[in-house]
């Protein structure tokens, strides 16, 4: 047999079961045996206990076609399969169900050499080579410091990013900082009555988000100024040069703080193009959309009716001739288009702004560009620390530089405490540390609303980053102490594997099916939660069995290749995560 991936195996059973149903069946009108391969393939389940099997073939659509009982078709198809197929150890029959034990031989020679092939490139493909996709993530607005709500839109999108990458896609990252708007008509406002020019270069970013703090607070009780916010603002689109320079400033003191949180994610872009960057952008849109006739005017300002698509009106002009975000993200979308030519565009933003997305998509439906349907809005809950809701503007926010920094130093003491001779504490630390806030946030749906618990994000114990990754850890360690023995050539013999082996097993070969799962859902969660089904069938393993000095060569041999395996799969599904994985822990 020669190297067999579960996704090879399923074709093949397929294959089989389609000409299967076609001998036992002959007065059947079946469809073509591509599309009834197809169907088969996927109606596959898998069953919920292992003592029913690995794989199950639900008979029940069949019926229909082949005019017969679901156990009787389950009966027929399963009739000497184990015999002519050698990856199937056993087929049975329950109920209307076939279910197919896979056998050890696909296992030994099929899985174990796949992995061992592809190393951390487990779990990816080709099936997205030649196509383009760009990723619209991170984005935070100019003048305030990373905190904890951003952490969602970063890691998600990023994910997002490794899996698509993992499987062929050309990615474009961009990072749509938002760095043009009324805001800095606020900013200015607030520097000009109470910024010092020192003061904001001492403390940076810092110092921006209290000036927009005492702003808010400000103008609570005087109104004026948020018409003097506008009224600067209008200053900043017509290209006042001072307004210029302070909003230049403002800019690179912000992404200069960005960089250094991006940098411990281990996030880089291939575009920081800014909201800023399509002013010039814009008047070709607004244009088309006067010459279309889609755009009126309602008390001087300038939108487009969705009442035909139960949506409010999408506002493109403020009475003052000032843009807005819906103006601006279409004019994005329409450059990133034409520079990229992508096969799909992802935003990943905040639920809350779902409906500012679908109303803009429409927009640009209605304009006629027939790639509208490539835009996709990827949403994700809300994020609270203690239950306490986040608010900028009132300057209650969890800074994640200090929320990293936090989780850094609490693992570096635990390090400290069970491994003190261990090298690299502090790269080790960061790892770690940054980690486990990054796992304990992609664990949940990203539809989910999440309260932040540092204390079980940060637990050697359990579904967490630094369980796993302590896992992959002693994957790594297990290799190093075998020395050699573990870079020996894998040879696959007639072991049989034992059922801590062969539910491991079971683990692994699922790795591409999951990556094409979190892909299909924009939900990295899946593989998450899968990186911690694989650490729990390996310390299974672990603890029940003897790797170095097992009871035969062979045995020994087969144990340290599928360690190998785990930790490959280990690695390549936190790196999907944005975890790195180092070897001491």
């Amino acid at each position: 047999m020669n190297k067999m991936t579960l996704e090879a195996l399923k074709t093949e059973l397929c294959e089989y079961l389609a000409g299967a149903a076609a001998a036992y069946f002959p007065s059947a009108v079946l469809p073509a045996k591509e599309e009834l391969e197809a169907q088969l393939k996927a109606s596959l389940e898998y069953p919920p206990d292992p003592s029913m099997g690995d794989i199950a073939v639900p008979c029940f659509k069949l019926s229909k076609i082949l005019r017969s009982a679901p156990p009787a078709i389950a009966a027929k198809l399963g009739e000497g399969i184990a015999e002519k197929l050698p990856f199937i150890e056993k087929a049975e029959i329950a109920g209307g169900y076939l279910n197919l034990t896979i056998s050890g031989r696909f296992y030994r020679e099929g899985l174990l050499p796949a992995i061992l092939d592809a190393k951390e490139k487990w779990g990816g493909s080709d099936v997205g080579r030649g196509k383009t996709v760009v990723i619209d993530y991170s984005s935070p607005n100019v003048c305030k410091p990373f905190h904890i709500g951003h952490l969602g839109t970063t890691v998600i999108g990023h994910s997002l990013k490794l899996l698509l990458e993992a499987v062929g896609y050309k990615v474009i990252g961009i990072n749509y900082i938002g760095d043009w708007g009324t805001q800095f008509g606020k900013m200015i406002v607030a520097f000009d009555k109470w910024g010092d020019r020192s003061a904001t270069e001492k403390r940076g970013v810092d110092e921006l988000l209290d000036l927009y703090v005492r702003f808010h607070r400000e103008a609570e009780n005087d109104p004026s100024l948020d018409d003097m916010a506008r009224a600067e603002f209008r200053k900043l689109e017509n290209g006042d040069e001072r307004n210029l320079e302070l909003w230049k400033w403002f800019r690179e003191i912000s992404i200069e703080e960005y960089k250094k949180t991006y940098k411990l994610l281990g996030i880089e872009f291939d575009s920081w193009k800014g909201e800023s960057f399509y002013t010039d952008k814009m008047p070709r849109q607004v244009e088309k959309l006067r010459e279309s006739g889609l755009m009126k005017q309602d008390k001087g300002a300038w939108l487009v009716d969705l009442e035909d698509y139960k949506m409010p009106p999408c506002l493109i002009l403020k009475s003052d001739g000032s843009t807005l975000y819906p103006t601006r993200d279409i004019a994005a979308a329409v450059y990133r288009k034409e520079t990229y030519d992508f096969d799909l565009a992802l935003y990943v933003t905040s639920a809350g702004q779902s409906l500012h997305f679908a109303q803009w998509f429409k927009v640009i439906e209605l304009m006629g560009y027939d790639w509208a349907d490539k835009l996709v809005h990827v949403p994700y809950g809300t994020i609270s620390v203690g239950g306490a809701k986040l608010s900028t503007r009132e300057g209650n926010m969890v800074l994640l530089r200090e929320l990293f920094a936090d989780a850094i130093e609490k693992v570096d003491g635990i390090i400290a405490e069970k491994n003190p001779d261990i090298e690299n504490r502090e790269e080790a630390a960061e790892a770690v540390g940054v980690g486990a806030v990054i796992y304990h946030y992609l664990w949940n749906s990203r539809i989910k609303d999440i309260s932040f618990n540092m204390e079980d994000a940060l637990s050697f114990d359990g579904a967490t980053g630094p369980y796993v990754q302590y896992t992959y850890a002693r994957t790594a360690s297990i290799l190093s102490k075998a020395g050699e023995l573990a870079d020996a050539q894998y040879s696959p013999g007639d072991y049989q594997p034992n059922e801590y082996e062969s539910a491991l097993l079971r683990q692994l070969m699922l790795l591409p099916e999951k990556v094409a799962a979190a892909i299909e859902g924009y939900e990295p969660s899946v593989i998450t939660r899968y990186s911690y089904d694989v650490a729990t069938a390996f310390n299974r393993l672990y603890q029940s069995t003897r790797i170095i000095g097992a009871e035969s060569e062979e045995v020994q041999n087969f144990r340290l290749a599928l360690t190998r395996a785990a930790g490959y799969t280990l690695k390549s599904s936190l790196g999907l995560i944005c975890l790195k994985t180092p070897e001491k822990i």
